[in-house]
């Protein structure tokens, strides 16, 4: 299991994030898709955003949301992972 002990609630947005598009951050790095440095920089970029509050609000009423919000500084990065 991929975590970050430094930055967990980081590690749990963004990985929550990231299945509104469909993506396993975890599977991405195993299967070749992502590095883990990759991964390591977006959860850094998660934890500096300053938006937590906002994004946990957002995933809590999202309901069937097909997209990541625009105000996510790893959009663009995540949805790039998907098919």
């Amino acid at each position: 299991m991929i975590g970050y002990p430094e930055a967990p609630k980081a590690w749990w947005l963004t990985r929550y994030m990231a299945r509104v598009s469909h993506v396993n951050l975890s599977q991405a790095v195993v299967e070749g898709w992502l590095r883990h440095d990759e991964l390591a920089e977006i959860v850094a970029r998660c934890a500096s955003c300053g938006l937590d509050q906002t994004c946990a609000t957002w995933l809590v009423t999202s309901g069937n949301a097909l997209r990541m919000p625009e105000f996510c500084p790893n959009r663009k990065e995540i949805e790039g992972l998907t098919c």
